[in-house]
């Protein structure tokens, strides 16, 4: 491919995300970051955990997402009763026109291109892990048969980080499926204004779509084509390994207050989300300060802290930035 296509093909990648950024604009007010970060994750092929108190959009966010897109939307509000067949589906028994009976497969709400697993920390470990290898390998099994699920496989789950009754705990394996951990604040002065304008008056904005399947998936496939310099690439290394208190690029705050560090997904999210920065700027390679702003989100849910940084109220963030600040690559070899 010429580099005018290539140029072209990038330049129509950034008008289509703003494009869509806009179409969710006119019903989602302010949260930039937390938008760009959403779509982001989505055309990387990734997973989002939302994080933040109730009232603050996350569920509306979701559903003008789906608006937006010509793509297959299912809400499943995660609760302590909810089994992993209310998610995933379950053989049925069914009888036929000539009175034979038959084990059919029902698809559950998981069978969809966008699925929002609203307050997922609210149902039990047993229920939270189905969703594991629909999230990793974009497939379920039951009944020891596989079924595909449709691409792309989007999940976007919400919790609140206050309310911490009756809730479980997210096991680390299926944080490390997050591509990105968004934490959603409250909103300005003028941003609340505007949404009250938006909800209380006659009108009620709401996306149209926009995109299909198809586009998405093309879209994903030109992120994984922009180059990373090799320079880059072990920086981006280096900052994973500085999250890991044993090794030797450990930063302070790792080996003070961290007991296990990223895995390597956190690498992969953070080259992936740092070549997509890179075409919304308006360049064809990866820098280090894309690295540096998508790090965050990337990591602050792959830091397992030990003892003394819960007990200090230690936040991830803050060791992701002093990593940040710390982490340097090793003289290639």
């Amino acid at each position: 491919m010429s580099a005018d296509a290539v140029k072209d093909q990038l330049d129509q990648f950034r008008a289509d995300f703003q494009r869509l950024r806009a179409e969710i604009g006119k019903v989602i007010v302010g949260q930039d970051d937390i938008v760009e970060g959403t779509l982001a994750a989505l055309i990387a092929g990734g997973h989002v955990l939302l994080e933040g108190v109730p009232g603050l959009g996350k569920t509306l966010l979701v559903r003008t997402i789906a608006d937006a897109l010509h793509l297959k939307f299912m809400r499943v509000q995660f609760t302590p009763d909810l089994m992993p067949a209310d998610l995933v589906g379950t053989n049925i028994v069914i009888q036929g026109a000539d009175g034979a009976r038959q084990f059919e497969f029902q698809k559950g709400p998981v069978f969809a291109n966008i699925l929002l697993a609203d307050e997922i920390n609210r149902a039990t470990p047993k229920t939270q892990s189905a969703l594991l290898e629909a999230m990793q390998e974009h497939s379920v099994t039951v009944g020891g048969q596989t079924h595909t699920l449709p691409e792309p496989f989007f999940v976007l789950a919400t919790q609140n980080p206050l309310e911490m009754e009756g809730t479980y705990p997210l096991p680390e394996a299926q944080l490390d499926r997050f591509f990105f951990k968004l934490l959603v604040k409250f909103p300005k002065f003028d941003e609340l204004e505007t949404i009250l304008d938006r909800t209380t008056e006659a009108g009620k904005p709401k996306a149209s779509a926009i995109f299909d399947a198809d586009r998405i998936n093309a879209l994903s496939a030109l992120v994984r084509q922009i180059p990373i310099a090799n320079e880059v690439r072990r920086y981006a290394i280096a900052v994973v390994m500085a999250t890991h208190p044993d090794h030797e690029l450990a930063a302070p705050l790792t080996k003070q207050f961290v007991r296990y560090g990223s895995s390597p997904r956190g690498a992969q999210a953070i080259i992936l989300a740092a070549k997509l920065r890179a075409i919304l700027d308006g360049r064809y390679h990866v820098a280090r300060d894309d690295i540096r702003v998508v790090a965050p989100m990337a990591l602050r849910h792959r830091l397992i802290l030990n003892f003394e940084g819960q007990a200090d109220g230690i936040a991830p963030d803050a060791v992701v930035a002093n990593v940040l600040k710390t982490a340097e690559a090793p003289a290639a070899v």
